[in-house]
């Protein structure tokens, strides 16, 4: 089959833009990267000293291993959501960005929290201790930012609707899990739980417990990557004697 000339042109643009593997932007006044859609195997990016805010158009970059964005207009750390399915990022220099904000330690936790295989971030090397202390000390990012759009002739921002149905939820969730507990402890013979002795958490309260359990969680996964045979085994046979202990006291309620 014959190619049209138009054809020849899109494929060797296609062919030259996969072998791109470093591409230097610095101070280049840029406010749109879309351009990083058509480099799945770029592995450098600088980007310092531009008009950049969002980070969407880098989540094709698979192969991205070291991305410069220091001083630019990257107002929200949710923008990580981006990058955090890049599995060979290591280096990231972000700060001098407004999502750096006023406190330092939380910013540098929360970006280790989401993107733990960080070797180096702003130019500084990221230790063990660190990786530790990002699960409880920074904010796990599960959404991408919330976009301005445009609705009606009005700017409208899509957080505070987010926040409405973020407890509309969390009350429908504490609901249904009386529900669902009362009709499994029904299904196994047991007395069902008094509405006035369910736990009554507020949305907030329901968060935060939330996430202090799932830093509980994520720290005791990370720690279980160190140990041997021997150690796992004690860690089963210690979650196998504590289950017991909750379901004979489940039994006796």
């Amino acid at each position: 089959m014959r190619l049209t000339r138009a054809a020849v042109l899109v494929r060797a643009k296609a062919a030259a833009l996969d072998g791109v593997r470093r591409l230097n932007c610095w101070g280049s006044r840029l406010t749109d990267i879309s351009v990083c859609r058509d480099l799945p195997n770029v592995e450098v990016i600088t980007f310092s000293i531009n008009s950049i805010s969002d980070l969407e158009p880098l989540n094709q970059c698979q192969n991205l291993s070291e991305l410069y964005l220091r001083k630019n207009n990257i107002t929200s750390l949710n923008e990580l959501f981006y990058l955090k399915n890049l599995p060979r990022l290591r280096v990231l220099w972000l700060s001098e960005n407004p999502c750096c904000g006023s406190d330092p330690h939380h910013y540098r936790m929360t970006v280790l929290r989401n993107l733990p295989s960080l070797q180096k971030l702003d130019n500084q090397a990221v230790t063990e201790e660190e990786l530790f202390q990002a699960l409880v000390d920074g904010e796990e990012i599960t959404a991408p930012p919330s976009r301005r759009s445009v609705e009606n002739g009005c700017l409208e921002s899509t957080e505070s609707s987010a926040a409405e149905s973020t407890t509309e939820t969390a009350s429908e969730l504490r609901t249904f899990s009386l529900e669902e507990t009362n009709k499994i402890r029904e299904e196994l013979g047991m007395k069902p739980v008094p509405r006035d002795k369910f736990s009554s958490f507020s949305p907030r309260e329901t968060d935060c417990y939330r996430k202090k359990r799932n830093n509980v969680l994520n720290a005791i996964l990370l720690l279980m990557k160190e140990l041997d045979a021997e150690g796992l085994e004690i860690v089963q046979q210690t979650v196998g004697r504590k289950l017991q202990a909750f379901r004979k006291k489940e039994l006796q309620e």
